[in-house]
């Protein structure tokens, strides 16, 4: 699949976005699932017209279980989108894809292992022997770290599918999750808190929900690549720390299956663990990356042999856009509202 990506950012034409009817630069950003509060500061900054107040005409194109962000900006069909992690960001470089992460919503990767309240489960070191439902993008991210941390062997893994139904009906299994959603899900379903392991908590390093640009857009138009993160950096303080409803209303009509009292609690819990305003984003803003920081995440995956020591990390992101974050002000005086694109279902 990355071999495809590097064939489709080679044949990609190399030009500027084009300019809307408004007059505003054009921006398709991708996200890597449904519509959900783990976006919000993205749809924040849409519902409530940042992104058309910094000159940018915005079109937020929802994912879902077979989303390709990085194939989509590659192919030219975004000009950005989400990054899931910082294993997938770093992927790019590996097969150099010219396409970097340009800022960090979250500072913590919030991906959790779920185990029942009574498996006996009390930390991640007492995960030995018990079934782990892993995604397949989970055995080529987290589960190296996790496996050689604490002595867990490939036997242990299971298929998960996004459905907690096995989870459920096994009382040893542990399952994968983000800490905004499937805890949330599975304690109305089973009736009590099950056990909840953030991997950030014990030493998982990297971020997530990072904004992907291309090489050709960081080039071409620097100055639209920096609206973008400043403008998705107030949708984030703004979500989290003012009134989220703008975005909340545009979540909910793009994902049918999505409720308020999913929203609510996923922010308690962005908020609860710090997965926005932690990290580099204490000193550096809202979306700070660091070259420390991913030096960190390369020298702990390339001591687990999951990339080669003489790889050129740097060529995964750029600190270029996120220097001004802790300055960042919204813009006044001009008109409110969704005026900045359309979020298309």
């Amino acid at each position: 699949m990355l071999a495809l990506l590097l064939v489709l950012a080679a044949c990609s034409p190399t030009r500027k976005p084009s300019a809307s009817a408004s007059g505003r630069t054009a921006i398709r950003f991708a996200t890597d699932w449904r519509a959900e509060a783990e976006q919000g500061g993205f749809f924040e900054a849409y519902a409530t017209g940042e992104y058309a107040r910094r000159g940018l005409d915005v079109t937020i194109i929802p994912g879902g279980p077979g989303a390709n962000v990085p194939e989509l900006i590659a192919s030219g069909a975004a000009e950005m989108g989400i990054g899931s992690n910082s294993f997938g960001v770093m992927n790019l470089a590996a097969e150099h894809v010219p396409i970097k992460a340009v800022m960090a919503s979250f500072q913590k990767d919030p991906q959790v292992l779920i185990a029942h309240p009574d498996a006996g489960v009390n930390g991640l070191a007492d995960l030995k022997g018990h079934p782990i439902l892993l995604a397949d993008a989970a055995v080529t991210s987290f589960w190296p770290w996790l496996k050689a941390k604490y002595g867990l062997t490939d036997a242990q893994v299971r298929k998960y599918s996004f459905s907690t139904a096995p989870f459920i009906a096994d009382p040893r299994a542990v399952q994968e999750g983000y800490a905004t959603s499937e805890p949330y899900t599975i304690e109305q379903q089973i009736g009590k808190a099950p056990k909840v392991f953030l991997l950030a908590d014990n030493g998982y390093p990297g971020y997530a929900a990072m904004v992907l640009a291309p090489d050709r857009l960081i080039a071409s138009n620097p100055k639209a690549v920096q609206a973008f993160v400043e403008a998705s950096a107030i949708g984030w303080k703004t979500y989290l720390e003012g009134d989220p409803a703008p975005a909340d209303a545009l979540i909910l009509k793009l994902n049918k299956e999505m409720r308020p009292d999913i929203l609510s609690q996923a922010r308690a819990k962005m908020r609860q663990y710090g997965l926005v305003r932690s990290g580099d984003a204490v000193a550096g803003g809202i979306g700070a990356m660091t070259d420390a920081r991913w030096k960190t995440f390369f020298d702990t995956a390339s001591g687990l042999g999951v990339y080669p020591k003489g790889l050129d990390y740097h060529q995964a992101y750029t600190t270029a856009f996120t220097g001004v974050l802790p300055f960042v002000a919204p813009v006044q005086g001009q008109p409110q509202g969704q005026a900045s694109g359309r979020a298309t279902p």
